[in-house]
């Protein structure tokens, strides 16, 4: 089949390396984000999806917007079988939705409808959830509300971070489209309804959302900080005795019963027990473990 692939993020370029490579597909054509600054030096990159293009012959489309009418022009001329969309970033508007012959499919990085929106691996540490997976979708105008095919499902480890999560749904994903693909070809593809009745949503992440609430219960808080690493960060505010505050990062953490003794651990008590901090990195600092933190920081420690 003739397979458009709409996508930005990291976790789409296995699928897309995978339509590359594919002997029973061809691969007409990439729509992805535009280039665009990045750090502090606002240096103009491409998106990883056209980065992951580089030496192959495929046509790239950048919209800024694909709910513009030329864009859709540019989309229905490349004439798809399918349309398959990853992490893309935008919503897609009917005018796309309806230019495949055959279908456009959503690889979404949850088992719909749980967790719908734009950070549900982070979402699914969060949550405690014992399981994950990557659904394929039949889009539809709404958001992450289409019809399933299927899922192929993981369990999420105990010690699972963001980043972790991230690659290991990443991997599966290609596995996940040909099986759907497959059954499309076959005509044996099923279109089942979701219940939105047990659907969660997973806003977007800001660097805000990072910030340790240390009122919360000890084991969210330990879950919060595997999830958002490595995006958001998460991170408390050091205040020294003049007021100064530096933004301390903490990257792994563990829940303990009660404060210890010990000056060598980093142990924040919380309401139901306590934190311990285990792997950080202050402000303009480089990372390291709690102990060694300890080591070279002389001030008495207020966390806020």
């Amino acid at each position: 089949m003739r397979v458009l692939f709409i996508g930005t993020g990291e976790i789409g370029v296995p699928v897309l390396r995978w339509l590359i490579k594919s002997p029973e597909h061809e691969l007409i054509g990439v729509v992805t984000q535009p280039d665009k600054p990045v750090g502090r030096e606002q240096r103009i990159e491409a998106p990883p999806i056209k980065a992951a293009l580089a030496g192959n012959d495929v046509r790239i489309l950048q919209p800024k917007r694909i709910k513009s009418e030329e864009a859709a022009a540019e989309i229905r001329a490349l004439a798809p079988d399918v349309i398959v969309v990853m992490a893309y970033g935008q919503i897609l508007p009917s005018a796309i939705l309806e230019v495949p012959r055959i279908a456009c499919l959503n690889l979404h990085a949850s088992l719909l409808p749980r967790h719908r929106g734009a950070a549900p691996i982070q979402a699914a540490i969060v949550a405690g959830d014992r399981e994950t997976g990557v659904a394929v979708m039949y889009m539809d105008e709404g958001l992450d509300t289409g019809d399933l095919m299927l899922e192929t499902r993981i369990e999420i480890a105990p010690d699972e971070t963001g980043g972790s999560l991230h690659d290991r749904l990443a991997e599966i994903a290609p596995g996940a489209l040909k099986e759907a693909l497959e059954k499309l070809q076959a005509g044996t593809a099923p279109r089942i309804p979701q219940d939105s009745s047990g659907a969660t949503y997973a806003p977007k992440l800001e660097r805000e959302h990072g910030r340790i609430d240390w009122s919360e219960p000890a084991a969210l808080i330990e879950r919060k900080i595997r999830a958002f690493n490595p995006w958001p960060g998460a991170f408390t505010i050091l205040r020294d005795e003049a007021g100064t505050e530096r933004k301390l990062k903490v990257y792994c953490a563990s829940v303990v019963d009660s404060c210890s003794a010990d000056p060598a651990n980093l142990v924040i008590p919380v309401r139901d027990g306590a934190v311990k901090l285990e792997e950080v990195q202050l402000e303009g600092k480089r990372r390291m473990s709690a102990a060694e933190f300890l080591r070279g920081y002389n001030a008495p420690i207020r966390i806020g």
